[in-house]
């Protein structure tokens, strides 16, 4: 899918209420769980033991951590929308996160991005986005979370 460019943050407010965009498929490998791991210093077995995970895990594999899910979000959504016009993007932080269903290793996973509001700031706009993101081929999300995003001119 090719990116959505959004020519600027006062644009934004004519997308509320709207899905803007969907980003591409991104495989969540085995390696990167491993990486995701040693960073967070979360190594439970069912994220790094490939053995382990396939005899007792209910997965039948290894899963992605859902913060690593969640740690995406930035990649996937700045792959799917472009906002111009700005000097700079900031993380303001997240209000709802969940974890509906596990991202087994090797799945690919795609966020679907809507915009819930736009509000004024000193400088900028604050928008809240509404990220669902999917594994290819699951029933449920694997994560849904409202995420905030500071646009400054």
């Amino acid at each position: 899918m090719s990116q959505r460019i959004i020519e600027s943050p006062n644009e934004l407010k004519n997308l509320v209420g709207q899905e803007v965009a969907v980003s591409d498929y991104f495989q969540v490998a085995q390696e990167r769980i491993n990486q995701f791991a040693e960073a967070t210093e979360d190594r439970q077995w069912i994220h790094i033991d490939v053995e382990r995970a396939k005899k007792e895990s209910p997965y039948g594999s290894t899963i992605a951590h859902g913060f690593l899910t969640l740690s995406l979000l930035s990649h996937l959504v700045s792959r799917a929308i472009k906002v111009q016009g700005v000097r700079m993007g900031i993380n303001y932080g997240l209000n709802r996160v969940r974890f509906p269903a596990a991202v087994p290793a090797g799945s690919n996973v795609r966020a679907r991005v809507a915009l819930q509001s736009v509000e004024d700031i000193s400088g900028g706009v604050q928008a809240t986005w509404a990220v669902t993101v999917e594994c290819e081929g699951a029933e449920k999300p694997s994560c849904v979370a409202e995420w905030l995003v500071r646009y400054y001119v």
